[in-house]
Parts: C-alpha cells; sequence; structure tokens
C-alpha cells in the first residue's frame, strides 16, 4: 500500500480479516491510511469506520426463522432473506490521530460514534 501510494483502505469483509482484525487495525494505523470496514469490530478494534450489516439484527430475523422451522414450515418453502438494517459506526478517536475531520452530518447519521 505505501509502495503503490494509496489514498485509502477498503479491507473486505472476510473471516480470516476478522480473525486478524487488531492486527491489520495496527498495520493501517502505522502507515497512516484512512480505512473503512464491513464490521463495527473493526471500529470497535481502533479502525477509522465501518459500515455494514448488524448481525445482531440478522440473529434475531435467523430466529423468527428458527421459530417457523419449528412450528412446522419447510426451509426450502422459506424465502432468502438479505439484511436489511446497515449500520454506521465512527471512531473519532482514530480520525484524530490521523488528522481528519468527520463531517457533522456524517457524525449525526452514524449509529455508534467512538470517542
Amino acid at each position: 500500500m505505501m509502495r503503490e501510494r494509496a489514498d485509502a483502505l477498503i479491507v473486505a469483509n472476510e473471516l480470516l480479516f476478522l480473525a486478524h482484525r487488531t492486527r491489520i487495525v495496527d498495520l493501517v494505523a502505522k502507515s497512516r491510511l484512512p480505512a473503512t470496514y464491513s464490521r463495527r469490530e473493526w471500529a470497535e478494534a481502533g479502525g477509522l469506520m465501518s459500515y455494514g450489516p448488524s448481525f445482531r439484527d440478522s440473529f434475531r430475523r435467523a430466529a423468527a426463522y428458527v421459530d417457523k422451522i419449528l412450528k412446522g414450515a419447510k426451509p426450502a418453502d422459506l424465502p432468502v432473506e438479505q439484511p436489511t438494517k446497515l449500520e454506521l459506526v465512527i471512531n473519532l478517536k482514530t480520525a484524530k490521530e490521523l488528522g481528519l475531520a468527520i463531517p457533522p452530518l456524517l457524525l449525526l447519521r452514524a449509529d455508534q460514534v467512538i470517542e
């Protein structure tokens, strides 16, 4: 990234990356790159921001599916659903360390702001 002079980084939603998120966030911080991630755990680990599906909401919705199946519905008859709730998490501490000012409107739209 440094050799190619990247201006920013988007980290894909990959479980292997998630397992090493602390190390990746530290490497990104050392390179002083703003980065965005797809899960809230990344912002909680020190990443600049995350935007992606709310897994808490997805698990709640999955419980409704389990309930339908336990009541006799055939899994093959149930529709496949996409995530319906996305969440934006912004880490202001990281933004300050990078010298970035997050626009107030974006902060207002965030589901969580980490200070």
